[in-house]
């Protein structure tokens, strides 16, 4: 498919909802991973029996910076057999708008994401896609995560 076919398909499905995952389970390996990765080693993240004592949530939660690098994994951006749109040979994280973590999620908890397209318009030698996500934990109204996720398309 032609950079012009994903464009005009894409701007015909602005506002609409065009992603949502699956259930993924966070779980104290991959917050503990997240923490040596990052050096971000807060006891709220990484001492579960501290964080049953201590937190207001009385178990550990996930940093917020790892709920939102989920984005890729659950967009399904980083599959080279499934390419987000049929034709992109590339796909990059361009930036962020309007981030905010509006709730926490605690190690156990199940997330998935919900992603609707803002827009999409040219860029030199592109496609650039503005999409609102959203990170839901199950059985909770308040989302994790919501930010404008900006990415750029290659043909």
């Amino acid at each position: 498919m032609s950079q012009a076919e994903v464009l005009r398909r894409l701007q015909a499905q602005a506002g609409q909802e065009i992603h949502c995952s699956d259930w993924l389970q966070v779980t104290q390996a991959r917050v503990d991973a997240f923490a040596d990765a990052t050096g971000d080693r807060q006891w709220i993240h990484v001492d579960p029996e501290r964080a049953a004592r201590e937190s207001p949530w009385q178990a550990t939660i996930a940093h917020g910076y790892l709920t939102l690098s989920l984005y890729p994994m659950l967009r399904g951006l980083v599959s080279a057999e499934r390419p987000v749109f049929e034709g992109v040979r590339q796909v990059i994280n361009y930036g962020l708008d309007k981030l905010r973590f509006p709730n926490a999620v605690l190690v156990g908890s199940r997330v998935r994401a919900r992603c609707v397209l803002l827009k999409a318009e040219e860029v030199t030698g592109g496609l650039q896609v503005t999409e609102q996500y959203t990170v839901e934990v199950e059985g909770q109204a308040k989302p994790a995560c919501v930010a404008e996720a900006i990415m750029r398309l290659y043909f």
